[in-house]
């Protein structure tokens, strides 16, 4: 059977294969490939036509060869932010150099890098082309160049940078055009005396000389590989700023020539080895500066460089910038001169950064005091010291408003206390003030609350806060850098910083140059970043809390606050370690760094103060008189500024709310309506974070119960008041109106009545009485008299003959009846009137006699109450000077400056900024 079945099986399967061959016949041809070939080519010869015409238009307008703008290079404009010529550069420092001088070292150094088929193509190397297509169509379009060193001479004469396909078709056309007119030498020629190599060095002979002192055919293989190598971003690459890159970069070119054939591994892997800065010389700092714009026009320069393949000493451009010339002029002469300021010594440096908070543009840097040399050492970007305690709103307190809603009132104890590892660390003062307010701990600028602070955020976020700023961090912070430590800034990166809280918590990178114009007139808009970093609640909260920085009689910048002026901000200052303190014979109060930075709506400032203190030498110290100037400094810049601009407070934004909360509670509790206003306190918090405890404490306190009366016969007002609930300490305050006048204090004082002689005929008088208990006040009761006028003669008695007095009889005055005239001298008494009453009798006007009993009495207490708790202004007000080192607090620490007790106002306080006044 199994036979059987295997047998029928394959029958079947036998006779559906049949079935299928039959089926699978040849099948007869379609139109179907031929409509799709025709397809095809049709396509095909479309691309070809439009992209035939799209070469013949963009070549159309492409420029014609202009062999002196192959040759030669084109000054630059430098405008101002107006649009008015600042300067022209680009007319010096260019040795220009032929090719027979140029060594092959060179030459295979940059064919290596550049384009290592230079003598093979015709202009363009269609072989990288297609490389760079594939690359540009996997990635995007401008991901990869292919561009030859023919191409790049053509790019940097004529045509933009940009990575278009205009501008493409344009440069392989012209460049096309070059080989044809030129040779391979010329056009190499031509490339490397026209290429930059950063720090003013044009061409390729000029930047060996800049860099290394030598010509050309003296150039090891290392230098002349790390020269090679600059022209790709010549800023980004340069060996004195960032020696790193260099090396990179240098490296990567002598790959290259190993690869390619022009040196061996072992050359290569020396070549590597030797430090990037072997065989550096210094820059040349033998040209004078002679403007007020050349710490300017350095940042211009190396902004236009960073925006893109730009050259301003070669490529003709116009670079519309954000200079205010005004501005800056003023901080050159504040910083050169002593017009402004009286500054100790020709060595003591400064640098200056002035924003425009809105924008970020830089109206104005002070580059230094005493500057020699043009594109030298620029104090206000180039040099980098330890903040102090102006990194406190950015580090501590703005981070604990954004990630923990802290209000002002924020609570925080002042004690003693270490780090983490055990360290102790102090404030300044060297003292404690307990439990203290976030406002009153930033304002008086106190070291344990700032540590306290920093715990309670977190130092991931903290220094994720502070990089949002534009101040990163290379790695992990330390609790040091609460106070300044493991991060030093420059004035530049510090006023970008503070602009951001007083511009709602936007961050505008600081910049100076608007925008580019070619000399195609193609525009190039710089494409600064600009972003929302924090909350306008925690930017509103701590512009608040810089207020009292400024302002409060505790805080450590009222040296730099300008009172008309609604204005934020910080102090800061560095230490010496104890022993660079006995090295150097520094006294305790003698530091490091001295810092104001601060800003209004219009305006943001940075200032920084020191000394270079060259390694090996002498360390020179800021005494306490120069620890004052970046305050002077800040203070004349912004008030200059004001004078053409009017200066608008900051906006309080809906996400804050202002509370009044009692004095001392903690947690916090919210007045109530009857709470006195000497023991309210009002704060701002983070809506939604509010206290919502009302205190209980004070409740609505009864008006008295008055009455007015007048007594013809005496010719007085008698005025009574009672109040059941008083207890000994309850004052009462009485207030007089006349015929609808205003209001004048008749006296305050324990009494419960008052007597008021010879009211005016024919006047209303009107009197309120408040009660003042335990710093409450009542409600003010009133009630009013009206005095008749004066009485007709009646006519029986019109010819009545007067009798004489008797003799003795005084008729001025009524004799008092018995036990008044106690009573009469005690009302003087109380009144304060003592006496003045005889001079009213004469004329009956009342009103005199109430104004000089009442003058006597209030104005004197008020003035003695008031008088010597007035800060004049000045900074007389206290101290602010920095604690020195301490062998018991951390060597490395940064600590901040000590606010002094308020003094007795100067009667006569100095007019001069600059004077030691504290």
């Amino acid at each position: 059977m199994a036979e059987k079945y295997n047998t029928r099986e394959e029958r079947r399967k036998q006779g559906q294969t049949q079935k299928k061959g039959q089926n699978n016949g040849p099948k007869k041809p379609t139109n179907m490939l031929k409509r799709i070939f025709l397809i095809l080519v049709t396509i095909g010869i479309i691309g070809l036509v439009a992209g035939g015409a799209a070469m013949a238009y963009f070549i159309s307008d492409a420029p014609e060869l202009d062999e002196k703008l192959l040759k030669d290079p084109v000054t630059s404009k430098i405008l101002d932010e107006n649009g008015k010529l600042l300067a022209e550069i680009g007319k010096e420092n260019r040795d220009y150099v032929n090719y027979e001088d140029i060594p092959d070292l060179v030459e295979e150094a940059f064919l290596a890098t550049e384009d290592s088929r230079f003598y093979e193509h015709h202009g363009v190397d269609f072989l990288r082309l297609g490389s760079a297509v594939i690359a540009n169509f996997k990635n995007g379009f401008g991901s990869e160049g292919a561009s030859t060193l023919t191409q790049q001479v053509i790019k940097r004469s004529y045509l933009t940078p940009d990575k278009t396909i205009k501008r493409k078709v344009q440069e392989m056309w012209l460049s096309i055009q070059l080989e044809r007119k030129y040779t391979k030498e010329e056009i190499f020629e031509m490339y490397v005396n026209k290429i930059f190599f950063a720090n003013r060095a044009n061409g390729v002979l000029t930047a060996s000389q800049t860099y290394y002192g030598k010509d050309l055919n003296e150039l090891k293989l290392n230098e002349a590989a790390m020269l090679v190598g600059l022209p790709q971003s010549p800023s980004r690459y340069d060996p004195y700023k960032y020696p790193e890159r260099a090396k990179e970069r240098r490296d990567i070119v002598l790959h290259l020539m190993n690869k390619h054939g022009y040196i061996t591994e072992t050359e290569m892997k020396n070549a590597q080895s030797i430090d990037i800065t072997e065989g550096l010389q210094e820059i040349d700092k033998s040209q004078i500066d002679t403007t007020a714009y050349d710490a300017f026009i350095d940042l211009v320069i190396e902004e236009v460089g960073d925006m893109g393949d730009y050259n301003v000493f070669t490529d003709g451009l116009e670079i519309q910038t954000t200079i205010d010339k005004d501005a800056q002029e003023y901080v050159y002469n504040m910083l050169n001169s002593d017009e402004i300021i009286n500054y100790p010594s020709k060595d003591l440096q400064a640098g200056v950064t002035l924003l425009d908070t809105e924008t970020g543009e830089i109206k104005a840097v002070g580059g230094g005091r005493n500057t020699t040399v043009k594109r030298g050492w620029n104090y206000a970007t180039d040099a980098k010291r330890s903040p102090g305690s102006t990194i406190k709103p950015i580090l501590d307190y703005g981070p604990a408003v954004e990630y923990l809603n802290w209000s002002t009132y924020h609570q925080i104890k002042d004690e003693e206390y270490k780090y983490s590892n055990g360290t102790p660390l102090k404030n300044a003062s060297g003292r404690h003030y307990g439990t203290v307010t976030t406002r009153e701990a930033l304002a008086r600028s106190l070291n344990i609350p700032a540590l306290k602070t920093l715990q309670a955020v977190g130092l991931d976020r903290a220094r994720d806060f502070a990089t949002d700023l534009g101040i990163p961090f290379d790695k992990e912070i330390t609790e040091s850098a609460a106070l300044g430590g493991g991060k030093d800034v420059s004035t530049l990166e510090l006023a970008g910083a503070y602009s951001s809280f007083g511009n709602n918590g936007i961050y505008n990178e600081p910049h100076s140059v608007k925008k580019i114009v070619l000399r195609d007139k193609t525009t190039i808009k710089n494409k600064t970043e600009s972003k929302p970093v924090m909350k306008d609640s925690t930017a509103f909260i701590v512009t608040d809390m810089l207020k009292s920085v400024m302002k409060e009689a505790y805080g450590t910048g009222r040296l730099a606050n300008i009172p008309s002026l609604p204005v934020a901000g910080k102090t800061g200052s560095t230490n010496f370690t104890p022993e660079q303190r006995a090295k150097n014979n520094i006294p305790s109060s003698g530091v490091k760094d001295s810092w104001m930075a601060g800003y209004t709506t219009n305006y943001t400032v940075a200032v920084w103060a020191g000394y270079d203190n060259a390694s090996g030498e002498q360390m020179e110290y800021l005494g306490e008189s120069s620890q004052r100037i970046p305050k002077f400094i800040f203070k004349n810049l912004m008030e200059h500024m004001a004078q053409s601009k009017e200066t608008k407070d900051f906006d309080q934004p809906d996400s804050v709310v202002k509370v009044g909360v009692i004095k001392g509670s903690n947690p916090a509790v919210k007045a109530n309506e009857y709470t006195p206003s000497s023991k309210i306190t009002y704060e701002y918090y983070v809506k939604g974070h509010e206290p919502t405890q009302v205190t209980t404490e004070y409740e609505k306190i009864d008006s008295p119960s008055i009455n007015a009366s007048y007594n013809q016969e005496s010719n007085e007002i008698n005025l009574s008041w009672s109040y059941p609930k008083g207890n000994g300490n309850t004052q009462f305050e009485v207030k007089l109106s006349v015929d609808g006048g205003a209001q004048s204090v008749l006296k305050k004082s324990k009494d419960t009545s008052l007597t008021i002689p010879n009211p005016t005929p024919g006047s209303k008088y009107t009197f309120s009485v408040v009660a003042l208990v335990d710093n409450q006040q009542s409600d003010p009761a009133s009630t009013s008299v009206k005095i008749p006028a004066e009485a007709e003669v009646p006519e029986d008695t019109e010819d009545e003959e007067i009798e004489d007095p008797a003799e003795g009889e005084d008729t001025e005055q009524e004799t008092p009846a018995e036990g008044e005239e106690d009573k009469q001298d005690e009302d003087k008494n109380n009144n304060g009137e003592n006496g003045n009453n005889d001079n009213n009798d004469n004329n009956g006007n009342n009103g005199n006699n109430d104004n000089n009993g009442n003058g006597n009495n209030d104005n004197n207490g008020n003035g003695n109450g008031n008088g010597n708790n007035t800060d004049d202004g000045n900074g007389n007000s206290g101290d602010e000077d920095v604690e020195g080192g301490d062998d018991t607090t951390d060597p490395g620490t940064v600590e901040e400056e000590k606010p002094g007790e308020t003094p007795d106002p100067d009667p006569n306080p100095d007019p001069d900024p600059n004077k030691d006044t504290e």
